[in-house]
């Protein structure tokens, strides 16, 4: 079978109205494509003005709205076009010419500007979502140029004619279609140009024909020159938060920010802010924009800033982000990665210049930078590699430090008992009675927090960095293991035996029911054995040792939000030698049961707290049965 070759043909007539429809997800496109191109005529003139010594005119585009006549007019006093350019540009359907501006620049031997925007050559043909018809003026700054009109009424037929056009640039008239009537206000189309072109590098102006008083017109709309543009040693941090109220209005000032800029192997800049996180407003993760040569190109950068760094505000502006031909979505490539990296080594990087350079600040916002750094050291293995020695928490005695500084608090008489162990309380639970013990040995405990800690700490105990392992231990089951304990003796067994037949065993009633329960303790339910441990020169009565493994899957389900949590087991430690122990026993040898088994409750109770805190609904009825009970003992002591 012999070989051939054919050519792909495209039908105008079939693929126009393809286009007219969806060249763009969204119909506003529009305004950003033709003020693009309109921006890149007047770079094509400076750059054109520089190679021929000619006066280069300040750059300028205006948007004229007439609702009148249901136009809307995009002029610029770029380079402007020729008839036969005009045919070349605007006729050809995916033809750039700004590829070909660059191309033929290099082939002259000049060097083209990098700030060209334009690709594809198809942003053209987004007027055309929105219009019945679309005229063309312009003036080349070519000597000797006439002006041109070109007109098309979104058809493959289109028409010149001439023009009165004087100056040179290119008039861009647009006549609405009755689906688009939105654009015939000016204030709206102001608002769609700040949103896609709110740092364009030249003036955009937009006009109101009908409007009498200038103040009617929405004027200026862009900022020509953004703060990641300009040069940092000239920046303030008033500048910083300046910027950053502009963009945030409803934001109060940020913690601090990362100027970003690299040239090489890509292009890159941007202003990313640490902002001070409200827990009562929700999470918004299109708050960080990406431009490409201060084009607004989408607030969907999840491809190119990690997810756990989605929690800063800020801006990125590169030119070496592939796109797709909307601008809208990004494309897979090795730049994204490498910038992807360049940003979270930039990020770590400030954030230990910040620890090394003022811990104090850094100790400061750590509540609101915490959950930046905890995730992403979880997410990211570089992140956490760089990150990890700079995680703090905070001790007993309410001071910041890191787990390596944790390590190094440990007394030297408890290091072969500690080995690898770091005590931790959870935050809002006391057990201060605990770690007022331990800090008395000389043993610190760190406080965690309940959402994030218990990932953090998990994904520290099996991912080892260096030669420093940790394991998390909390203070009420380790407690007994670290401080010495003295002998029990057989005044200690009768004080189990009366704490476990009132607490969990049956009494001349039988077994309690949840009715007796409820009204004897806050415990409600989930006590299943009673230990005695004699702590060295201890006076705290008690305190619940829980399983570790079960308080971690429980808090993990918890936070994962399922209802199904796993039965845990709750021992109630008892302390012999605490006064109000041996005062129950005491009771229970002279026959008062009654006011034992109170004694016991209350001793319960304050377990309960110390593990578990007080609840509000349930203070009422713990102060009540206290003050009860402080009250029988004074009686009986009198």
């Amino acid at each position: 079978m012999t070989s051939r070759k054919g050519t792909i043909s495209v039908n105008t007539n079939d693929i126009f109205p393809i286009i007219k429809k969806w060249l763009y997800s969204e119909h506003d496109i529009f305004l950003r494509e033709l003020t693009a191109n309109a921006t890149d005529a007047i770079t094509k003139r400076s750059t054109l003005a520089r190679t021929l010594n000619q006066e280069i005119p300040t750059g300028k585009i205006t948007v004229t709205v007439n609702k009148a006549e249901k136009t809307v007019s995009i002029e610029d006093n770029g380079l402007g076009m020729t008839e036969a350019e005009v045919e070349k540009y605007i006729a050809q359907l995916a033809f750039s010419g700004a590829q070909e501006f660059v191309d033929k620049m290099k082939e002259a031997g000049n060097t083209p500007s990098s700030d060209i925007i334009g690709k594809f050559g198809l942003g053209f043909y987004s007027a055309f979502m929105v219009s019945t018809k679309v005229e063309v003026e312009s003036l080349s700054m070519q000597e000797g140029s006439v002006p041109t009109k070109w007109i098309c009424e979104g058809e493959t037929d289109y028409s010149f004619e001439d023009s009165t056009k004087t100056e040179v640039g290119t008039k861009i008239t647009l006549h609405i279609n009755e689906e688009s009537i939105e654009f015939l206000n000016a204030w709206h189309v102001s608002t769609t140009l700040k949103k896609f072109c709110d740092f364009m590098p030249y003036e955009i102006w937009v006009k109101d024909a009908e409007a009498v008083e200038e103040s009617a017109n929405p004027g200026l709309v862009n900022e020509t020159q953004p703060i990641w543009k300009k040069d940092v040693a000239t920046l303030t941090d008033a500048d910083y938060k300046e910027f950053y109220k502009k963009q945030f209005p409803m934001d109060g000032d940020p913690l601090f920010w990362i100027h970003l800029k690299v040239d090489h192997p890509f292009t890159l800049d941007g202003v990313l802010f640490f902002p001070k996180l409200n827990p009562n407003k929700p999470f918004n993760e299109s708050n960080i924009k990406l431009y490409n040569k201060q084009v607004f190109v989408s607030n969907n950068v999840k491809d190119i800033v990690p997810e756990f760094l989605s929690l800063l505000k800020g801006s990125i502006d590169s030119s070496d982000i592939p796109l797709n031909v909307s601008r809208s979505s990004l494309q897979g490539d090795p730049n994204i990665k490498k910038i992807s990296n360049y940003i979270i080594k930039k990020v770590a990087e400030s954030l230990k210049k910040l620890f090394n350079n003022d811990r104090a600040r850094y100790e400061t916002i750590w509540e609101d930078i915490s959950l930046f750094i905890k995730y992403g050291a979880i997410s990211d293995p570089k992140f956490d590699e760089m990150m990890r020695d700079f995680v703090i928490f905070k001790n007993s005695e309410g001071k910041f430090v890191t787990l390596n500084e944790y390590k190094e608090s440990i007394p030297e008489a408890f290091k072969t008992k500690m080995e690898d162990k770091v005590l931790y309380f959870e935050k809002g639970k006391s057990d201060h009675a605990l770690r007022k013990e331990l800090l008395a040995n000389g043993l610190q405990a760190i406080e965690t927090e309940s959402y994030i800690d218990p990932h953090f700490t998990q994904h520290v105990e099996f991912t080892k960095r260096g030669d420093n392992a940790f394991k998390f231990v909390s203070v009420d089951s380790e407690i007994a293991t670290l401080l010495e304990q003295d002998a029990t003796t057989e005044s200690d067994i009768r004080v189990k035996d009366l704490f476990t037949n009132i607490l969990i065993g049956k009494t001349e009633h039988g077994a309690h029911t949840e009715e007796e329960e409820d009204a004897d303790s806050l415990n409600h339910g989930g006590l299943k054995d009673i230990e005695i441990v004699k702590i060295k020169n201890s006076t705290s009565p008690a305190y619940f040792k829980v399983d570790e493994q079960m308080k971690r899957m429980n808090q993990m389900a918890k936070n994962m939000g399922t209802d199904h949590m796993f039965p845990i087991k709750k021992t109630l430690v008892i302390n012999p030698g605490s006064p109000i122990i041996q005062n129950a026993l005491k009771l229970h040898e002279k026959g008062n049961d009654a006011l034992v088994k109170k004694i016991c409750h209350h001793v319960e109770d304050l377990a309960h707290i110390s593990s578990e805190g007080l609840k509000h609904e349930d203070r009422e009825a713990f102060v009540n049965r206290t003050q009860e009970l402080m009250q029988e003992l004074t009686n009986l002591a009198l």
